[in-house]
């Protein structure tokens, strides 16, 4: 069994080990799909590894992601996040996480949760892909582009096409490990397990 990492995860200890525990493991839970979604949201421009150093902060200025209380914030809670050095300060994308809020408490209302309106866009399993190179692996793809768009129709913003699949690759509804890497096959088991 090969022991080749992808190699996008480099060396850096946070990084492989984002890479080795989380990134690909299929995700069901509402409220740490929507994390995610923010998160991705908030790299649009800058690598992964910057929102990774700063998750824990993001987590803590936004009371643990939790959309119910996101959703009620001010303009004065806006400023004061402004002012957070520990995370990505742009006004955009902190609006963008109110407004996001709210449109995830409508899908959780309306349908039966943010997680079974996320994962419909691959049928509820993980897409299993085999790729040999990094150069093969997509930056969009047309089930992004369809859940970019319905997402969008819902009133998120900062979930363009490749955020969402990005977003898709973290979650694990597509396993794009590549195949010389060991966590490919792990991906894999733990998306039979559901």
């Amino acid at each position: 069994m090969s022991t080749e990492r992808c190699p996008w995860c480099g060396t850096d200890e946070l990084y492989v080990t984002y890479h080795d525990e989380e990134w690909g493991v299929p995700e069901y839970d509402d409220r740490a799909l929507f994390e995610k979604l923010i998160l991705d949201g908030f790299q649009a421009g800058l690598s992964w590894i910057t929102i990774l150093r700063k998750r824990e902060s993001f987590r803590k200025a936004f009371d643990g992601f939790e959309p119910e209380k996101i959703a009620r914030y001010t303009p004065k809670k806006v400023e004061k996040l402004l002012g957070n050095e520990g995370i990505i300060r742009h006004r955009g994308k902190i609006e963008a996480t109110i407004g996001n809020a709210q449109a995830w408490l409508r899908i959780m209302e309306s349908e039966n949760g943010f997680r079974d309106f996320i994962w419909q866009f691959v049928d509820g399993a993980p897409k299993q892909n085999r790729f040999r190179s990094i150069k093969d692996v997509p930056a969009e793809t047309e089930m992004s582009r369809a859940l970019s768009k319905e997402l969008k129709a819902r009133g998120f913003k900062f979930c363009g096409p490749t955020i969402v699949y990005a977003f898709a690759q973290a979650v694990g509804m597509v396993n794009d490990h590549l195949v010389t890497c060991p966590r490919h096959v792990k991906c894999a088991q733990l998306a039979k397990q559901k």
